[in-house]
């Protein structure tokens, strides 16, 4: 339900979403990223960085063993209240 929740609040706050699938989510690079501890999961982790949240997906490429099915989702421009809410 967090994971829910940080989708909608980040939605609203980013200045621009990019939507990355298949192998192109593992090349993602997280240095300097941190875990978001209230929605830390196995197969949908989210990372807070300077301005940016990163959301990832391996729910259904884990279950269904379909590495096509990896996704991301880069909430970039975010300020202060994008990043934290309240």
């Amino acid at each position: 339900m967090e994971s829910l929740a940080l989708a909608s609040h980040a939605r609203r706050s980013a200045k621009t979403i990019t939507r990355i699938t298949g192998e192109a989510v593992d090349s993602l690079d997280l240095e300097g990223y941190e875990p978001v501890p209230e929605v830390r999961g196995m197969t949908d982790p989210w990372w807070r960085g300077k301005d940016s949240l990163i959301a990832l997906d391996r729910g259904l490429a884990v279950g269904m063993d379909a590495p096509g099915c990896l996704e991301a989702h880069v909430y970039s421009g975010l300020d202060e209240w994008g990043l934290q809410g309240g």
